[in-house]
């Protein structure tokens, strides 16, 4: 019995481990996710004791460290941002334009004649009633009109002599005599009359009409600016900039600018020959160009009344005064251009100017000059709760965007979602990774994304430590 159970207890051991492994492999599918889960956890244990270290390290490598030298050349500028309102726009081309009927005069010639003086030249500042030209007469109408003139107010004066001796002696004279002779002052006195007005659409005056009942015949005609017009505003208010520096009041403001001169020294001229060209662009227009699919969009504008914005893409440093009007769409061009396969629509644009004096001849200087380009942009939709930044606040990094955060001397990088981004503009979205309040790097991003990425970690200047405020300091005993 002894060596039976001898003999059977290997195979029953054997069968044991049989069925044990039978077991094991059929019901694999109830303990084997136990025990990999529990790998899992005490593979993420050991991690998580392992990187424990690794944690201010990864902390340290979203921010950096700048001394506040650094901070001067990089030229930081920051600033406390709060949720605002912006619109996505659509960004057009423009051009300041001439406003037709308010920026050009053209001055013509009155008479025929022969240009004896030319007072002023392309750029410079005249005002109304200062002579351009001095033109001599060499019209035949003209000097048979002075002729004609002279001779019946002299005649009217012999006729109104004649009436008052018919008068006097008037039971031997005929009333049908006197009345013959009121007739015929009353017809030279129309005449007289039709050649002052000849006269006067000449650009004579009313001194020169006098001078030619007197006998002195005008040989010269001096063509003048002409008076201001009523849909022009006073330009009064402006500041004249004198080689001091200094900044005075015109004691009467320059109305025109000489553009452009169409005649020479000495040059025959005819009746309605162009002179000169004269120039007031304080009342101007912007011009836009949009394609036909971008039509809806104008519409929507207009309908709304939304203003729209204009990029003059001006210099900072220029110093001009902020403009202070709406732009709204006046005018939508009912066709589209064969070639361009565009549409104008048109803004008005109210001028900005200074007055420079050199050696005592003022010149006037335009802010707007028609042919400058602009940008302009439509209003299409509106965000709201948003942050507006500079572009140059926001660095990208492939599909990632971040902005910069200054703690004193600290600044610590964070990931933000770009809304929208234009050539001026970033939008980012108030989600909760930025809070209303915090001061953020409004410049220089993308070289402080390019310096962390560079940079170990807590990279800090030699011989400097920060405090826990992230102040920078250098140490207690550098130097010693």
């Amino acid at each position: 019995m002894k060596k039976l159970l001898q003999a059977v207890k290997p195979i029953l051991t054997i069968a044991f481990v049989v069925v044990l492994i039978a077991t094991g492999y059929f019901t694999r599918d109830h303990w084997l996710p136990l025990l990999q889960q529990n790998r899992t956890a005490r593979s993420d244990n050991v991690s998580a004791t392992k990187t424990k270290p690794g944690d201010t390290k990864s902390s340290a490598s979203e921010q950096i460290i700048l001394s506040d030298q650094a901070i001067a050349n990089l030229g930081l500028k920051v600033r406390s941002i709060q949720p605002e309102t912006y619109w996505k726009t659509l960004q057009v081309p423009g051009m300041v334009i001439d406003r037709p009927g308010h920026s050009d005069r053209g001055i013509i010639s009155p008479v025929d004649g022969v240009v004896e003086k030319m007072n002023y030249f392309p750029g410079d500042t005249v005002r109304p009633g200062d002579v351009l030209y001095t033109i001599r007469i060499l019209s035949e109408s003209l000097q048979q009109t002075q002729t004609k003139l002279f001779k019946d107010m002299q005649e009217t004066k012999l006729v109104e002599s004649k009436k008052k001796r018919l008068e006097s002696a008037k039971g031997a004279i005929p009333g049908s005599r006197i009345i013959e002779v009121a007739n015929e002052i009353t017809r030279l006195k129309v005449a007289i009359k039709g050649y002052q007005q000849e006269l006067l659409n000449r650009e004579f005056t009313q001194k020169q009409l006098k001078e030619i009942a007197a006998g002195n015949f005008v040989k010269e005609l001096n063509i003048r600016v002409p008076s201001q017009t009523n849909e022009s505003r006073p330009m009064g208010t402006s500041a004249v900039m004198q080689a001091t520096g200094k900044d005075v009041k015109p004691e009467s403001s320059p109305i025109f600018e000489v553009q452009e001169s169409k005649v020479d020294l000495g040059q025959q001229v005819k009746t309605g020959q162009m002179l000169c060209l004269l120039a007031n662009h304080q009342l101007l227009s912007i011009e836009g160009r949009a394609f036909r699919d971008e039509i809806p969009l104008l519409e929507r504008s207009i309908k709304a009344g939304w203003p729209t914005k204009v990029d003059f893409q001006e210099n900072v440093s220029a110093d001009w005064p902020p403009i202070n009007q709406d732009f709204l769409i006046q005018h939508l061009a009912n066709v589209i251009d064969p070639i361009k396969r565009t549409f104008a629509f048109r803004m008005p644009l109210e001028n900005q100017f200074r007055v420079v004096k050199q050696n005592g001849r003022p010149q006037v200087l335009w802010r707007f000059r028609p042919g400058q380009k602009v940008r302009i942009l439509i209003r299409t939709e509106k965000l709201e709760n948003v942050f507006v930044l500079p572009t140059d606040a926001v660095a990208r990094d492939n599909a990632e965007a971040f902005v910069f955060l200054q703690n004193v001397n600290t600044f610590q990088r964070k990931a933000v979602r770009v809304l929208e981004r234009d050539r001026r503009y970033t939008v980012v979205a108030n989600d909760g990774s930025l809070i209303p309040g915090s001061f953020v790097v409004q410049s220089s991003a993308e070289q402080l994304n390019r310096m962390l990425k560079s940079s170990s970690g807590n990279d800090l200047p030699e011989g400097y430590h920060i405090h826990a405020d992230g102040s920078l300091h250098k140490n207690e005993d550098e130097g010693k």
